[in-house]
């Protein structure tokens, strides 16, 4: 059965920005050995998901699909308004791109974890053990 418009509007209304499976995932893995990290910080560049302040380290939790990743599921493009969506995903990466380099130039580093690596979360928290030191 092919879904109306209507469906497609509401299903596309549900998807969340932000306390997503993949940042919850996260964030569990951090409350293990980094704890206090802030969340979805409007003062810092990019709004990262998760942000150590003191430190001056920014975590990104993307979605393939959403943010254009090189996996099978984020090269996945929707047959139908094709042209929106690709459109709509190229803006999501050039804003990622100019929000970490911004990130850099106030003295920040930046990871993202994306979707389909939290397959591997022993993986995964190794990456973020690396990067938060």
């Amino acid at each position: 059965m092919k879904e109306t418009r209507a469906q497609r509007s509401a299903i596309m209304r549900a998807v969340k920005g932000r306390d997503t499976s993949p940042e919850i995932a996260v964030r569990t893995m951090l409350r293990k050995f980094a704890p206090g990290y802030r969340l979805h910080r409007k003062d810092v560049p990019g709004n990262p998901d998760i942000a150590f302040i003191g430190r001056k380290q920014a975590i990104f939790v993307h979605g393939c699909f959403w943010h254009g990743h090189d996996c099978p599921r984020g090269a996945r493009m929707p047959k139908a308004n094709a042209d929106y969506w690709r459109t709509k995903i190229a803006k999501n990466v050039a804003r990622d791109a100019a929000h970490q380099t911004a990130l850099a130039a106030q003295g920040w580093r930046a990871l993202t974890i994306w979707e389909c690596e939290l397959k591997d979360r022993a993986a995964v928290e190794k990456k973020l053990r690396a990067f938060l030191g």
